[in-house]
């Protein structure tokens, strides 16, 4: 707070305040305008220089083919009852922050009520609230994303590409949407990832009877899921997570929706 507070010192300190009293529309007219002063401000030796040191644009430090090739194998091994999405760069603002608590400054804001993608799962749980009827719905896209957070050490990078698959439904009693999407899930990721380890967190004993013979967590670090969540590991490194949430349930107002999601970050696997 203490670079808010003096910016807030220069403008007046009810200047949030006055900022965030001003409708949708009439803000993003007032950041659209500060945006072309500035951008008229800048010149071409400008523009490279920030190329040069924004972490946020730089390319990506794995090949292309590397990537493509490991795209490939994970959608390849999909089941085909998944439908693949070719979602949009931005989803709308609150998408991380409402939805799956992601504090909203580890997320890039634009100044259109948007902010870039963070997460495939997130915009998929919106796909498939809004596809959400009578039966189950199986989602799933590849989509290059970008934290907002400094990571450190080797396959930490400002923006990466992530796989992402989501099973959405209705309650059916006795853990039976639990039940066959979880081993789906499973299936799929062995499959796509070869060798891998998944160990398990139950965060409620009803879901132990999902767990089998998969080591458990000893982790325990849950973070936004409930029931179970597992971590995937290849050759001991963590490359993808999983596990049932509540996002459904918040967007439609609907206790009996269910959730599962899966992630697996392509650069991190790539590499490997």
């Amino acid at each position: 707070m203490g670079v808010l507070m003096r910016v807030l010192r220069t403008l007046g300190e009810d200047a949030l305040d006055r900022l965030d009293g001003l409708s949708g529309s009439d803000l993003t007219t007032l950041l659209l305008a500060l945006m072309r002063r500035r951008a008229g401000a800048l010149s071409g030796p400008d523009v490279l220089r920030r190329y040069r040191s924004d972490r946020f644009v730089a390319p990506s430090s794995v090949p292309f083919g590397v990537l493509r090739a490991t795209e490939d194998r994970l959608l390849g091994a999909l089941p085909s009852s998944f439908d693949v999405v070719g979602l949009a760069p931005v989803v709308p603002l609150g998408t991380c922050s409402a939805v799956a608590e992601m504090d909203q400054n580890n997320v890039l804001s634009t100044i259109r009520g948007t902010e870039v993608a963070a997460d495939v799962t997130n915009a998929l749980a919106l796909e498939a609230a809004v596809r959400r009827t009578g039966s189950d719905v199986r989602l799933a896209a590849v989509q290059r994303v970008v934290r907002a957070q400094r990571f450190d050490g080797a396959g930490q990078f400002a923006h990466f590409t992530l796989f992402g698959a989501v099973s959405a439904g209705r309650d059916r009693g006795s853990l039976a949407f639990e039940r066959e999407h979880f081993a789906e899930h499973l299936s799929f990721l062995r499959e796509a990832c070869g060798d891998v380890e998944v160990r398990v967190t139950v965060l409620d004993p009803r879901f132990e009877v999902l767990r089998g013979d998969l080591p458990a967590n000893p982790s325990r670090q849950t973070g936004y899921y409930q029931g179970l969540c597992f971590k995937v590991l290849r050759d001991g490194v963590e490359i993808g997570d999983g596990g049932f949430v509540d996002w459904t349930q918040r967007l439609l107002g609907n206790r009996k929706e269910r959730l599962l999601i899966c992630g697996v970050g392509v650069d991190r696997l790539a590499t490997l």
